[in-house]
Formats: C-alpha cells, sequence, structure tokens
C-alpha cells in the first residue's frame, strides 16, 4: 500500500495545508528551488546581476522597470479584449501555446548591487537588465600609514 493512499485512507480530512506544505510546487520553497509563473532567467557576470525575461511581442514601451528601495519591478499589464483597436478577428485557436498575459515580477536586490545605474535592452523579443556591482562593494586597496 503506498504512502499517499495510506494517508487517504487514515486521514480523509486532512487540512489543506498540511497537505500542501509536502507540495513541490507550494509556496514554502525558497525562490530557487520554485519554478516561477514567467520565463526568467537570473545570473551574475562581469560584477553585475543580470536578469533576462522573455517578452515575446511585446514592445519596450509597453514595459516598465522601476525601483524602490532595494527591490526591483518589472511589469506589463495586457491590454484588454475591449481596448484592442485592431479590426483583425482573434480566430479560433486549435492549439494556445504562447503565453500572452501581464507580469509583475519583483526581486530584492542586495545592497552589494547599485540600483541607480541600471541598464535595459529589448532586442528580439528578450529584455535584458544589467544591475552593476556598487563601487563600495567592489574590493579596494587600502594603504598602510
Amino acid at each position: 500500500m503506498t504512502t499517499t493512499l495510506l494517508n487517504e485512507r487514515v486521514f480523509p480530512s486532512t487540512d489543506l495545508l498540511f497537505r500542501n506544505f509536502f507540495d513541490t510546487n507550494s509556496m514554502f520553497q525558497s525562490y530557487v528551488e520554485q519554478k516561477p509563473n514567467y520565463p526568467v532567467d537570473v545570473y551574475t557576470r562581469d560584477n553585475e546581476l543580470c536578469f533576462d525575461i522573455a517578452c515575446v511581442g511585446l514592445e519596450k514601451d509597453d514595459i516598465s522597470i522601476t525601483t524602490e528601495g532595494n527591490i526591483l519591478r518589472v511589469t506589463y499589464e495586457k491590454p484588454s479584449i475591449e481596448s484592442n483597436d485592431s479590426d483583425i478577428d482573434a480566430g479560433e485557436y486549435i492549439h494556445k501555446g504562447i503565453t500572452r498575459k501581464s507580469f509583475n515580477l519583483g526581486w530584492k536586490i542586495s545592497a552589494k548591487y547599485d540600483l541607480t545605474i541600471i541598464k535595459a535592452e529589448m532586442k528580439n523579443g528578450l529584455l535584458t537588465v544589467n544591475i552593476p556591482v556598487s563601487e563600495q562593494a567592489l574590493p579596494q586597496m587600502v594603504t598602510i600609514k
């Protein structure tokens, strides 16, 4: 008898929170262990923190990048169907594999990085955001008196 089957029989009214605690996609995991809902790569390279965010079909004016304190936020608000001024009918999908949805992504950035000097570039549907290491966090030579 499997553990799952045993737990369902012995504890039929187990609290949903208890069951979700052991679920691999639960909110009790760290960001590294959890798969984000939107395709994003986060990595470090050459004394900077880098974010690659898939933005297929979006223009750079559609996306907002803001900072508040040590929080970096990247957002896109998908327009509603009613606000679409196009005459083209959306059609009836046979398969819909391209996600076109709003996103509101936020990260708490270490004080090691300087959020006042963010570089962002949109190229071929990929938004790249680079945050350099702050001058105070770089190694410095100290002279002995």
